[in-house]
């Protein structure tokens, strides 16, 4: 008997990885339809407790909708105005930033040649290639613009969202005829999930604006660029403030000198210790997070899934994930595994 039920055991795993091999092809495969979707839901979730707001203080649902798009539509709009034109600028003085840092590694050599280390310019770029952070970051940015070409579907989506949202718990209670159990632990699930997305929302928005700031103050060339950069790669703890300081400091060097690539060093660092060490957690608490070594699995999983996109959306799918895990007894511990160390938050 316990041989069958060790087989049994062995045999629903098996099929349960079989099937999230599955999914996850198919979902690689449709990308281009699944992406628009997503980011969709991501602006719902956001707009939803605005929407809220609105309703409560007696806006009837309609106008309260309309309010909350135009406010989505106009903030694109004035995104899209300010920081198109440093995309489209920075895109064609990219060649000349390479072959600026290119000069520089060339120097950088030569000095080392000067200290008797012996290293060829091809050698040192094949391991230290400081326009690569360039490419990233000029390839992240071309990634998420053509997804917002699709900026009608998304918008229409997150109206449909929104507008089925205060509908849908009594559509799940119809549809399950059950007590309020089922129904209570999915408006948990969705609640904590709202309340990630909406702090970390604000939080990203506050990097982005201060770094923006920060970097026009000190004549850092495109500040509006970096700092949409900082504020979208801030939804990816640790990792995503690396990647998204590295050019930024890069350009500093290049057009102001090493004085102030180390002051730009420090804005970020600021920062982020600040807001990203301070701030955030105070505000979120300690309940939701996932540890620094599934930030960067999920960084590289959910980035090879759903492109740029899914890099931008890592970390708020895999917390997702873990508050609908950690409302299960089942599989709570899955998501004690997935999140921080818990022995940090006793001492």
């Amino acid at each position: 008997m316990s041989s069958d039920t060790s087989q049994s055991a062995a045999l629903r795993v098996l099929v349960g990885l079989a099937a999230f091999v599955v999914v996850i092809a198919g979902a690689r495969a449709a990308q281009s339809i699944i992406v628009p979707f997503l980011l969709a839901g991501f602006l719902a979730i956001i707009s939803a407790p605005y929407l809220n707001w609105l309703q409560r203080r007696g806006v009837p649902q309609v106008v309260a909708l309309v309010l909350v798009i135009a406010a989505i539509l106009a903030t694109g709009f004035v995104l899209a105005a300010l920081v198109g034109t440093s995309v489209d600028d920075f895109t064609e003085t990219l060649p000349y930033y390479q072959e600026r840092l290119q000069t520089e590694v060339a120097g950088f050599v030569a000095w080392l040649h000067g200290k008797g280390v012996d290293v060829s310019d091809r050698t040192f770029l094949n391991y230290v290639d400081p326009a690569s952070a360039m490419r990233l970051a000029s390839a992240l940015l071309r990634g998420l613009g053509n997804v917002l070409t699709n900026a009608f579907l998304i918008v229409l989506t997150v109206i449909f969202i929104l507008m089925e949202a205060s509908s849908f718990p009594g559509k799940l209670r119809a549809a399950l005829g059950t007590p309020e159990h089922p129904l209570e632990q999915s408006r948990t699930v969705l609640d904590n999930i709202k309340r990630y997305m909406t702090i970390k929302m604000m939080t990203s928005a506050l990097t982005g604006i201060v770094v923006a700031l920060g970097l026009a103050a000190m004549g850092v060339d495109f500040p509006l660029l970096w700092g949409f950069f900082a504020f979208l790669l801030n939804f990816i703890p640790n990792v995503g403030s690396f990647i998204a300081a590295l050019p930024a400091i890069l350009i500093a060097q290049l057009e102001l000198g090493l004085f102030w690539a180390l002051m730009t060093t420090m804005l970020y660092l600021a920062v982020n210790i600040i807001v990203g060490s301070i701030l955030e957690p105070r505000w979120m608490g300690d309940r939701l997070g996932v540890s620094p070594l599934i930030v960067f699995l999920s960084l590289v999983f959910w980035g090879w899934v759903f492109g740029p996109v899914g890099m931008f959306l890592s970390v708020p799918l895999t917390i997702s994930i873990q508050i609908a895990l950690a409302s299960h007894e089942d599989s709570r511990w899955v998501a004690i595994l997935l999140g921080p160390n818990p022995e940090s938050g006793r001492k």
